[in-house]
C-alpha cells in the first residue's frame, strides 16, 4: 500500500461523516435552494486545509434573484514549485425528491455500507471523494510542482448556464489557467467518461379557440391538435430514431440511440392548488403545449434534429384543417468528446489500473453535464468525468453512494494527481 492510499483510508470516517453533511444541506434546483450555504461549508472546509477559495455569484443568469441567487466557489492550493493545475468540478445542485422513497431523502443515513440520500449518486459522494483525495495528497506530498483547483458549482442539472457556464465566461476554465479537468459524476469507479450526447429542448403550442364545452363545435380544441402532433411522433419519429446508432460508448445500450423524452404537457385550464374544491369551468382549450427533451447523436447535425419535427408539424398544417403551432427552441448542446489519448485520460485510465487492478471502460454519458461549457466556453479538450456512483441510480428514489466505491475512487483520484504533480524520477 502507498503512503497515499494509507493517507486516504485513514481519512475513512472524515468522509463518511463530510457526505452526509453535504447531503444533509438541501440544495434542490429548482428553485436553487441552499447555494450559498453548500459554498459557504466548502469555504469553511477548504480553507482549514490552506485552499485560497473565492464565492462567485453568476448574477443574472437564468434563475439568479435575490431569493435564490447563483453562488459557485473555486478553491485553489498552490504547489511549492511552477506545474500544470488540475481541476475537480462537482456541481452542488440535486433535483427534486419525487415520490417511492423508504430512506429519509436529506438524512444521510448509512445502510449496508452505503449512505443514502437525493444527491448522494450525484453528486455529493464524488464532490467528497475529490475534497479526500485533494487533501490526502497535500499532506502526503506537500512538496508538489503546480496546482490543486476544486470547485462547487451551481444549476448543472439545468444546464450549468449559472455555474460552470458562468465561470468559463470568466475564463477560469482557461487552458492557460488550467490544464485537466476531472468531474466526479456518477459513472462507476472503473469507467472513464469521454464526453456526452447532444440535447436539444423545445415548447411546442398547438392553437385553438375557446367556446362553450357543451358545444365544442363552435371552437377549436388544441388538446386534440396536440393529439395529433403526438401520434406523428407516435408513428414516424420514435420509429425513425429507434434506427439510428451512434459509434460513441454511450451507457447504458438503450441510450446508443436516439432519443426523446416528451417532458410535460399543459392544456386548457391551469390546474388550481390542492385546496381548491370547486369544479372546472366548461371551456373548450385554445392552447395546449408540451415541451420536448431531444437528445441526439454525434453523427446528427443538430439542424437535421430541429428540421425534422418542424417538417412532421408542416405536415399536419398542409393536411389537418385549422392545424395551427408555435415552436420555441428552449435550449441546444452540441455532443462533447475528449479524444482517448488527452493526457487526463491516460492518466486517469493507468490510476484506475493501479487501484481496481483491471484497464477501464471507455464510456459517454446519456446526458449532458458540464464538460460541455468547460469543451465549447472554456476551449479546454483535456477534460473527462471520472467518479463513485452508480449512474443509473441518478435521480431515482432511494439514491445512494457506495463508501468504499468513494475510497477507491478518491485513491485514483489521489493517484492521478501523483502522475500530473510529482516530478519524475
Amino acid at each position: 500500500m502507498t503512503a497515499l492510499s494509507a493517507a486516504i483510508d485513514a481519512r475513512r470516517d472524515d468522509l463518511i461523516v463530510l457526505t452526509q453533511e453535504l447531503i444533509r444541506i438541501p440544495t434542490l434546483n429548482p428553485p436553487g435552494s441552499y447555494y450559498r450555504q453548500i459554498c459557504d461549508y466548502l469555504d469553511r472546509r477548504l480553507t482549514a486545509h490552506g485552499f485560497a477559495t473565492h464565492l462567485i455569484r453568476a448574477t443574472g443568469t437564468p434563475g439568479d434573484s435575490e431569493t435564490f441567487p447563483r453562488w459557485n466557489i473555486i478553491a485553489r492550493h498552490e504547489g511549492a514549485h511552477a506545474g500544470d493545475c488540475v481541476h475537480f468540478n462537482s456541481h452542488t445542485d440535486v433535483v427534486e425528491v419525487g415520490r417511492g422513497w423508504t430512506m429519509e431523502p436529506f438524512g444521510g443515513e448509512i445502510k449496508d455500507g452505503k449512505i443514502f440520500g437525493r444527491g448522494a449518486c450525484d453528486m455529493k459522494g464524488g464532490l467528497a471523494a475529490s475534497l479526500i483525495a485533494a487533501e490526502a495528497f497535500i499532506a502526503t506530498h506537500p512538496g508538489y510542482h503546480g496546482a490543486i483547483e476544486i470547485s462547487g458549482t451551481a444549476d448543472e442539472e439545468s444546464g450549468g448556464y449559472g455555474g460552470v457556464a458562468y465561470l468559463a465566461e470568466q475564463g477560469y476554465f482557461d487552458p492557460k489557467r488550467v490544464q485537466h479537468v476531472i468531474i466526479p459524476e456518477p459513472l462507476n469507479k472503473d469507467r472513464i467518461c469521454l464526453g456526452h450526447r447532444g440535447g436539444w429542448w423545445a415548447e411546442i403550442e398547438t392553437k385553438g379557440e375557446i367556446a362553450h364545452g357543451s358545444m365544442p363545435f363552435l371552437g377549436d380544441c388544441a388538446v386534440r391538435h396536440m393529439g395529433a402532433v403526438l401520434n406523428e411522433f407516435e408513428d414516424k419519429l420514435f420509429p425513425a430514431m429507434a434506427q439510428r446508432r451512434t459509434d460513441m460508448p454511450v451507457v447504458p445500450d438503450g441510450a446508443r440511440q436516439s432519443t426523446m423524452n416528451i417532458n410535460s404537457i399543459h392544456g386548457g385550464q391551469a390546474e388550481q392548488d390542492p385546496d381548491f374544491t370547486g369544479l372546472p369551468a366548461h371551456c373548450v382549450p385554445d392552447s395546449c403545449r408540451i415541451v420536448i427533451d431531444r437528445r441526439f447523436l454525434l453523427e446528427e447535425p443538430l439542424e437535421q434534429v430541429r428540421a425534422e419535427v418542424t417538417a412532421l408539424l408542416e405536415g399536419l398544417k398542409a393536411t389537418r384543417a385549422d392545424f395551427d403551432y408555435e415552436i420555441t427552441e428552449l435550449n441546444s448542446v452540441l455532443p462533447s468528446m475528449t479524444d482517448r489519448d488527452a493526457p487526463v485520460v491516460q492518466t486517469v485510465a493507468r490510476a484506475i489500473e493501479d487501484v481496481i487492478g483491471k484497464p477501464p471502460e471507455y464510456v459517454a454519458s446519456p446526458g449532458t453535464y458540464d464538460q460541455k461549457h468547460i469543451d465549447r466556453i472554456g476551449k479546454l479538450k483535456n477534460c473527462i468525468a471520472y467518479g463513485p456512483g452508480i449512474l443509473e441510480l441518478a435521480h431515482k428514489p432511494d439514491e445512494y453512494v457506495g463508501i468504499q466505491d468513494m475510497i477507491d475512487s478518491a485513491k485514483v483520484m489521489g493517484r492521478a494527481l501523483e502522475t500530473l504533480l510529482l516530478p519524475r524520477a
